[in-house]
């Protein structure tokens, strides 16, 4: 975790960053927003950034999504001002915290920011080889194919290699080459001059130089168009980037991972993929088994969400009832940990009782995906709300409506949850990245706003 602390605070930096710092997270501070951009833009990246409210916390956030620079804000402000703590969330503070800070909110704010302890859980057999392997391979610069269905954990697996490399103490930096639209993505990965096209206010470091040290993840590469894939292949081979507008190379020293959950075979002899970039990325490959051929770790995995949302969500302690735990063994997974894990946050939310009955789990099955990926969504939403309000009520409230109407709103609603994220989105929805771009150009063509990356949260007071 690397955090960043924009402002004086009165003094109380110091201790924000101390606690910050006994928590494990690395902290840098800039003393204005002009100082905190320019460290961002400079490749001093941030996990996390933390301003006081007494500054311009909109200009900020304004600066940080007209430069497509993803990264959480918290504002912290002296005591408890409502007033602060609301302007502060409405410039686009995902939370406010009141100093003098207090160890337990900084440690709960930083472990939601992290959003998972990165650690994998597995009791198969197949998958502990595989941890082995991975661990053997780690302490080599060798670059790493991570290949497998969507939600099997390949992002989980590259934090792993790193962690285990000799590069651990340096950036572990992850680009969703699916989430990132090709005019802007030469520019997230290899950055820019200033001036080198309209919006390009200042020099930005792109992706390659922010991980120079440390390890680059290229998730989901085969989503990549052919053009920047040539430029990605002797980036890797020369060791050197161009930046979009600049006049001459630039030297770095990183290791690459990439992950994809397609035959990288099949798209080479299809021409959407350059067979030099396969061979170069495919030095060691590591196939991770879907869930359904796990068998062993589908308990060990539910017990685990449901203690955690269980906890999350001030519910207590729970249990599954055995007819439960026999529904989620026979059930195929084709979400993989993903759907599990949603299924079960679902199941905790909706049992009233310490016992999670059978019919408090809503899984994907045949009937839910009629109308398509999308439709089926909307379905499973339309399912959750009755569960929760009563059959009639959930359902009346979408009598009128057509699919389409229900799906899109659906859509645009998941992307306001995760503040743009086209990549967060298509997983909540259980579509893929492509289906859900396709709807969403077809939504902005139709004059829907749709939400950019990055974009806060609607304030709803």
């Amino acid at each position: 975790m690397r955090l960043l602390i924009v402002g004086d605070l009165d003094g109380h930096i110091t201790t924000a960053g101390k606690i910050a710092m006994d928590r494990g997270a690395k902290v840098a501070h800039a003393s204005s927003i002009t100082d905190a951009l320019n460290a961002l833009r400079g490749g001093r990246g941030a996990d996390l950034v933390m301003v006081d409210v007494k500054l311009a916390v909109q200009d900020l956030c304004d600066a940080l999504a007209a430069e497509r620079i993803h990264v959480p804000v918290v504002a912290c402000g002296i005591g408890s001002d409502a007033r602060a703590a609301v302007r502060a969330i409405h410039a686009g503070a995902k939370e406010y915290v009141p100093l003098p800070p207090d160890a337990e909110m900084i440690a709960a704010v930083l472990e939601a920011v992290a959003e998972e302890s990165h650690a994998i859980l597995t009791q198969d057999p197949g998958m502990q080889r595989l941890l082995r392997v991975a661990e053997q391979v780690a302490r080599s610069d060798a670059s790493v194919l991570i290949v497998g269905e969507s939600g099997t954990g390949k992002e989980l697996f590259a934090r792993f290699l790193h962690r285990k490399s000799r590069r651990s103490d340096r950036p572990f930096i992850s680009v969703n080459c699916a989430a990132i639209p090709e005019n802007l993505l030469e520019s997230e990965l290899f950055g820019h001059e200033k001036g080198a096209f309209t919006g390009a206010i200042a020099r930005r470091i792109g992706k390659f130089e922010e991980a120079s040290g440390g390890t680059l993840l290229l998730d989901e590469v085969t989503e990549m168009e052919p053009r920047l894939q040539a430029k990605l292949l002797r980036a890797i081979q020369e060791k050197e980037i161009d930046r979009v507008g600049g006049a001459r190379p630039v030297k770095v020293d990183l290791r690459v991972l990439a992950t994809t959950n397609r035959a990288l075979e099949d798209e080479v002899r299809a021409g959407n993929f350059r067979e030099d970039l396969y061979f170069r990325l495919n030095v060691m490959t590591l196939a991770l088994p879907p869930l359904r051929e796990r068998p062993a770790d589908i308990e060990l995995l539910a017990i685990h969400f449901m203690q955690r949302y269980a906890a999350a969500n001030g519910l207590g302690t729970k249990s599954l009832h055995p007819d439960t735990m026999a529904m989620l063994r026979a059930h195929p997974w084709r979400g993989n940990v993903r759907e599990l894990e949603n299924t079960l946050h679902r199941a905790v939310v909706l049992s009233p009782g310490p016992v999670i009955e059978p019919d408090a789990v809503m899984v994907m099955d045949a009937a839910a995906t009629l109308g398509g990926p999308a439709a089926g969504a909307a379905n499973r939403a339309a399912a959750a709300v009755s569960a929760l309000d009563g059959a009639v009520a959930g359902t009346a409230a979408l009598v009128g409506r057509t699919v389409a109407d229900v799906e899109r709103d659906l859509i645009i609603d998941t992307l306001h949850h995760t503040l743009g994220n086209r990549t967060h989105a298509a997983n909540i929805l259980g579509i893929s990245i492509r289906t859900l771009r396709n709807k969403l150009k077809q939504y902005h063509d139709e004059g829907v706003a749709v939400p950019m990356p990055g974009e806060p949260e609607r304030a709803y007071l």
